[in-house]
């Protein structure tokens, strides 16, 4: 059986979300979509989809094989496309959103030298901390940090985002330094408010497990960055990214605390409605995303 055909029906299952529905798609029987997802399980020795009768679940090996074979289609047909028109620009106009002070600080400042690469794409970008419908809200694609709740939305990820506790110097010495997560109780918490996309709390590793705690204190805000300027002059603890605290770690406006607890690091991902071949200009984008987020210097800069 082709391998290539293999992994296009595997996309396209996953993408559909059962096998009655991409077999309708390509217009052949259920019956041959599972062959095809069979024969691919057993040439790799690995499950990718657990089934039932009611839903389909990628396992974690056929979340990231799915990434792969995305891909290596779509650069399929940019190659083939390539050939048969003597070259193949980008153009069209371009929906990105992102999280306000992720998208200030790393996805605005990318925007310029990708349009230079791209003279015949225009690009229009939200910035904000409410969980953006793409499909219904017409986005191309959205860049999103932490951890991703499940959906029929494809996704990759482009880099690893750590979050630590921290507070200013000055907090910590009248207040005092936590030494496990149950103290966050009995100290000033700075908390994003509930309309806000941070839903899950503060995550700690407490005994092997992670755990996320729900701190409350006399003061939320649904901007992140408030609490970021309210930490640095010594309101309370808050939970940031590292790319947002980084620089005053590393002037001494504040210190991490409770690094002991930290939890592994979630991810920083490009999501895009779901689709069959995603569009050469969504593409692209994605993949200069990746370049700039892949360097180790990027976030040091």
């Amino acid at each position: 059986m082709d391998k290539l055909k293999q992994m296009e029906s595997f996309v396209l299952v996953a993408g559909k979300g059962s096998l009655t529905a991409a077999a309708q798609a390509e217009g052949v029987a259920p019956a041959v979509m599972g062959r095809r997802l069979d024969a691919l399980e057993a040439r790799l020795g690995v499950k990718l989809m657990l089934r039932t009768t009611r839903r389909l679940t990628l396992t974690s090996e056929g979340q990231a094989f799915l990434e792969d074979c995305q891909r290596l289609i779509a650069s399929l047909a940019d190659a083939e496309a390539a050939v048969s028109a003597g070259g193949l620009k980008a153009s069209g106009h371009l929906r990105v959103t992102a999280p306000a002070g992720f998208g200030r600080r790393h996805v605005a400042p990318l925007v310029p030298g990708f349009l230079a690469e791209h003279a015949d794409l225009s690009l229009s970008l939200n910035l904000s901390d409410r969980v953006i419908d793409i499909v219904h809200e017409g986005f191309d694609c959205a860049v999103r940090v932490g951890d991703l709740p499940d959906s029929s939305l494809v996704s990759t990820r482009l880099a690893d985002n750590r979050r630590l506790c921290v507070a200013a110097p000055g907090y910590l010495k009248r207040a005092g330094t936590p030494k496990h997560p149950d103290e966050l109780g009995r100290h000033a918490c700075l908390t994003l408010s509930s309309e806000a996309s941070q839903v899950r709390g503060w995550a700690f590793q407490i005994d092997g497990a992670v755990q996320h705690l729900r701190p409350v204190g006399r003061l939320d805000c649904s901007d992140g960055q408030v609490l970021h300027d309210w930490c640095v002059e010594g309101m309370g603890l808050a939970w940031r990214s590292t790319w947002e605290v980084e620089a005053d770690l590393a002037a001494g406006r504040l210190v991490s605390v409770l690094d002991a607890f930290a939890a592994p690091p979630n991810g920083i991902y490009a999501v895009f409605p779901q689709s069959r071949h995603l569009p050469l200009r969504t593409r692209l984008w994605v993949e200069h995303l990746r370049a700039h987020y892949g360097r180790a210097d990027y976030w040091r800069s």
